[in-house]
């Protein structure tokens, strides 16, 4: 498989495309910042210099061009505006879309958030980065690509685990990064998870186990 990764230095990217390099797939990870470039390489992807914000739809449909499938990991990061939140999280999320559409990637995978289901109005800046994945997460699932919308937990450093609890709704929780990059795996090698939406947090059920239930009931 040939995977395309949008935010290819943010953390859980990084972690997928070792999953993804070990089981000798092909990883382009898409960057703004050349100087991660090495990070990458590393990690077993092939860097590819393409700024979401930047870039126009053309120049990230070159980017990911004979790609089996694109993974959405970008975003705007803790530290940024409210601004970004909806330059990044949502604009780059669709055009993201419609480079996946003109370079003809049927499958796209979205890293969403918990609470993207029903978020919150205000100018609070998670209020507002939440609107901003529910925006991102409708355009995707209007859209007539093979589509799957992840949305994890609080996220952590922990190491992972290989168990989780996933559905259309769980309760509020934790995830490692490392067992999202494995949801995100386990997402890309069932085709039967086109279509579906769901939320993960940590819980007992072998990841892979967790990932086809909680494709067939969202």
């Amino acid at each position: 498989m040939d995977v395309a990764i949008a935010g290819g230095h943010g953390q859980i990217a990084l972690l997928l495309t070792r999953r993804l390099a070990d089981d000798e797939h092909r990883v382009r990870g898409l960057i703004r910042n050349a100087d991660h470039a090495d990070d990458l390489r590393e990690a077993g992807a092939e860097p590819v210099v393409c700024d979401l914000e930047e870039a126009g739809a053309e120049q990230v449909a070159e980017a990911i061009a004979g790609a089996d499938a694109v993974v959405f990991a970008a975003g705007a990061g803790p530290g940024s505006g409210a601004a970004r939140k909806g330059t990044m999280d949502r604009d780059g999320a669709v055009k993201l879309l419609e480079a996946a559409r003109a370079a003809g990637v049927d499958r796209y995978i979205m890293v969403s958030a918990m609470g993207a289901a029903d978020p919150p109005g205000g100018d609070e800046v998670f209020a507002v980065y939440l609107r901003a994945k529910a925006d991102a997460d409708r355009a995707l699932a209007q859209s007539d690509r093979a589509w799957t919308i992840v949305r994890p937990g609080l996220l952590t450093d922990d190491p992972g685990t290989g168990r989780v609890q996933a559905g259309p709704s769980v309760p509020r929780g934790p995830i490692p990064r490392d067992d999202v990059a494995a949801v995100l795996a386990a997402v890309l090698g069932d085709a039967g998870t086109a279509g579906a939406t769901f939320e993960v947090v940590s819980g007992d059920v072998p990841v892979a186990e967790a990932v086809a239930t909680a494709a067939r009931a969202g």
